[in-house]
């Protein structure tokens, strides 16, 4: 897939493709989706015709019960119901998961294989994820509560592509002929790293098990993974796919469990090599501990944010509200690269707050399954309920509430899109990652000031920039402390484009050729030349 605009894929029509709905519960022709006009189907949700056949653990490529037994819920967002019960793993699991890839990559085939074997494999993959499309965007809607139209248009051909080029890439891993005083012959090998430990989020599970999972196999690892526990049904189905693929026993590993459980156990496990997380800054930090106080594993982390979104005053005010409101909506706003810090210089301030006002009292919010819907539930009970308290502490502080602010029918967890007003940089909604559909507008009058202002704080994970004036942007993106800066695009997320954050957003990249790197050791290796012909 070539870099496109993401908002231009999520809004095309899903006549092609259409959702995994049961018989009868298709809307009829008359029935519409504006202005809160979802209500309904909010209350009467939609079923899914995708049956739900894997929730074991994935252990030495077969489905297991935990060790313990236990299982735990993994709900439907849209009305907090149970979709199934999945294995709980825990530390035992976890071992049993780290032994299996241990072994894989010790003795089996995986590394040893020629990388074009390697990449024919993934290849296979992401030919049976095209053919089963369908299945794995109803799971993943069904689990996260994006919407389908999202899921089936953007986020499953996104995740075929990134395993393509990742294919493309396993045979083109080499390291250096390196020139030398004295007469040696240098050479750089880059080598697997081994056992990869692997932690990925709720908010974009297919795309996060690509990001990490894509490059690990390229570069012949083994790995354990351990899904998000609001989500662990689309990264199960998928795992199955890749085995039927032709990929070895043990080579990729899932357990799905909780973070202080089987997350802990796996960032503190003396036989994993490398461990990756994407989560909050907050977790980050303990996984980092966990990591150094065992076997001083290196780490990889992408954590959370706080983007400034600038819009200049030579800005066209009606495309930057549709590209502003993309920014921080996007996903239910549950996107740690969220355009969450509306900067607007003074001079289009009010136009582009009574524009964005009505952008957000417009956005269709409803059940995701439904065509047309912009907006679905957020993920569980508690990141609903902490939106709420945000929104709250954004009234009580002193910003102006200018759109929604509330609950989106009694069923579920919707929340209304919400804008603030007469933001300032002090306040909470202004300096912590909410991670929902809660966007702050905030007013500025140099752009000195708004750099400064933008770098005023812990996360360094993106930007948007907003203007017509070649020098204004060249001027912020150098001068913005961020990992990615988007000139009038935002969330542009090419297989090839690496991502990542500064300060307390993270280090490492992913995707791209800079990924590689994380999963690679390299070697030296030296050798005398007696009376060589040229050194």
């Amino acid at each position: 897939m070539a870099a496109r605009r993401i908002s231009s894929l999520i809004s095309r029509s899903l006549a092609s493709s259409p959702a995994l709905l049961s018989k009868g519960r298709r809307p009829s022709g008359g029935r519409t989706t504006g202005k809160y006009s979802t209500s309904a189907a909010v209350e009467d949700p939609i079923t899914p015709s995708v049956k739900v056949n894997y929730t074991q653990l994935l252990i030495n490529g077969q489905f297991v019960d935990s060790v313990s037994g236990k299982t735990f819920p993994t709900l439907d967002p849209r009305t907090g119901e149970v979709i199934a019960n999945v294995a709980e793993g825990d530390a035992r699991d976890i071992d049993l998961a780290v032994s299996a890839a241990r072994k894989a990559f010790d003795d089996g085939p995986w590394p040893r294989m020629t990388a074009y074997e390697r990449s024919k494999i993934l290849l296979r993959f992401a030919d049976l994820v095209e053919k089963h499309a369908d299945e794995v965007a109803a799971l993943e809607t069904w689990d996260n509560g994006k919407t389908y139209e999202q899921s089936a248009k953007l986020e499953v051909p996104m995740f075929v592509r990134l395993f393509r080029y990742y294919a493309g890439w396993a045979d083109k891993i080499h390291g250096l002929t390196v020139p030398a005083d004295g007469s040696y012959h240098v050479q750089t090998l880059h080598e697997p790293i081994g056992v990869a430990g692997q932690i990925i989020p709720w908010n974009f599970p297919l795309l996060m098990f690509a990001w990490k999972v894509g490059p690990a196999l390229a570069c012949g690892n083994t790995i354990v993974l351990k899904t998000a526990e609001q989500t662990p049904l689309s990264a199960i189905y998928v795992a199955k796919l890749l085995h039927e693929a032709g990929l070895p026993a043990g080579v990729l590993n899932i357990v799905s469990g909780y973070g202080p459980t089987a997350g802990a156990a796996l960032a503190s496990h003396m036989e994993v090599d490398k461990l990756a997380f994407t989560g909050s800054t907050e977790t980050g930090q303990i996984v980092l501990e966990l990591a150094a106080k065992s076997n001083l594993k290196p780490v990889t982390l992408e954590l959370g944010g706080k983007s400034p979104f600038i819009v200049c005053e030579d800005a066209d005010v009606d495309k930057a509200v549709e590209m502003a409101h993309f920014a921080l909506f996007f996903n239910q706003g549950q996107c740690c690269c969220a355009g969450s810090r509306t900067f607007v210089h003074e001079k289009v301030y009010d136009e582009f707050l009574e524009k964005s006002r009505k952008r957000a009292a417009n956005r269709v919010v409803g059940d995701p399954f439904l065509g047309g819907i912009e907006q679905g539930p957020q993920v569980d009970g508690e990141q609903f309920k902490k939106i709420l308290k945000y929104i709250k502490s954004g009234i009580e502080g002193g910003a102006t509430l200018e759109a929604g602010g509330e609950r989106f029918g009694s069923k579920g967890y919707y929340v209304q899109p919400t804008v603030f007003s007469n933001v300032k940089d002090d306040m909470t909604i202004a300096q912590e990652e909410i991670f929902g559909p809660v966007q702050t507008i905030l007013k500025y009058k140099e752009v000195e000031e708004v750099i400064r202002r933008a770098n005023a704080s812990r996360y360094g994970l993106a930007a948007g920039v907003f203007t017509q004036n070649i020098d204004t942007a060249n001027r912020l993106t150098r001068a913005l402390r961020v990992g990615s800066v988007w000139i009038n695009c935002f969330d542009i997320f090419d297989a090839a484009i690496p991502f990542g954050g500064y300060k307390m957003s993270g280090h490492g990249r992913e995707k791209g050729i800079y990924s590689l790197s994380n999963y690679l050791q390299v070697k030296a290796v030296v050798t005398p030349l007696n009376n060589p012909a040229w050194l």
